[in-house]
């Protein structure tokens, strides 16, 4: 059976719901990744890392050098699973209210 489709030859998929997790990823040419890394509602990070896509998709990205200097800003980069070092969530920073 054929996937429903519009009158201009749209195919219609059913939508993949998923939960933003900001990570740091450290790679193998010695930069830092910081951006949003898309789960799967029943996974976890290490199950995306897990999976058999060659690349893993990041989005609202800041590419630095590996002394913190940022180089690029991006909506989106796919990141090579085999240039990943390590890669984790990134701490919530705490609100400052100002008062002391």
């Amino acid at each position: 059976m054929y996937p429903p489709f519009d009158d201009k030859g749209k195919i219609f998929t059913d939508v993949v719901r998923k939960q933003i997790e900001n990570v740091v990823i450290h790679t193998t040419l010695k930069t830092i990744i910081q951006g949003q890394l898309h789960i799967r509602l029943d996974n976890r990070i290490k199950d995306e890392l897990n999976s058999n896509e060659k690349f893993i998709a990041i989005t609202d990205a800041t590419i630095s050098d590996a002394q913190g200097n940022e180089m690029y800003r991006t909506d989106f980069i796919a990141v090579n699973r085999s240039q990943i070092v390590f890669l984790f969530p990134q701490p919530e920073q705490e609100e400052t209210g100002g008062n002391s």
